[in-house]
């Protein structure tokens, strides 16, 4: 396994080692002792959630203010734009954004961690996403950040129409009036 380090503290992308023949390939997607010695993070998965969705979704930017959750997501088909937003208001990179691009094909993995909110847009026809979560599902606590929030400027991939979202996703806040982390 290979870590890629973003720009910045926290998130990273995850390459796994992947073992190809006449076959397939085989991969391991997770193994916790491996993770924690080359990423340095110790956690503990409680939830897989597993999602799929059409080309110009938008699911996102969520987090939990209470019970908040680290993830580490992977695409098992399709392709992604996934984002991660720096929502601990003492870091420096504050409101800050780091962006992935995951697929199938490149199975890459992109570390998301506590203090941080996520979202992604689907780039293939479908894509099918898996995440492992560090913390329950929360939904008294889960907050949602605008996914155009001008004040961030997360630099989304094009695209022809506007993006499909759900109705809490259209709703979100903007950074300034958000509820964020210490």
């Amino acid at each position: 396994m290979r870590v890629i380090y973003c720009e910045i503290d926290g998130p990273l992308i995850i390459e796994p080692k992947v073992f190809g023949d006449a076959r397939g390939f085989f991969m391991e997607s997770f193994n916790a002792r491996d993770f924690s010695e080359v990423t340095g993070v110790q956690c503990d998965f409680v939830q897989d959630n597993h999602s799929k969705s059409s080309r110009g979704v938008i699911r996102g930017l969520h987090y939990q203010v209470a019970h908040p959750q680290g993830k580490l997501v992977r695409v098992v088909r399709g392709s992604i734009f996934d984002v991660a937003v720096d929502l601990r208001r003492s870091s420096p990179t504050f409101g800050k954004w780091v962006g992935a691009e995951i697929s199938e094909e490149n199975r890459r993995q992109f570390w998301v961690p506590p203090g941080f909110a996520h979202g992604f847009f689907v780039r293939s026809l479908t894509a099918e996403v898996l995440y492992k979560a560090t913390d329950y599902y929360a939904p008294a606590h889960e907050r949602t950040l605008l996914w155009n929030d001008p004040d961030i400027g997360i630099q989304w991939p094009r695209w022809d129409d506007d993006p499909l979202l759900s109705e809490k996703d259209r709703k979100g806040l903007r950074l300034k009036d958000a509820e964020v982390y210490a």
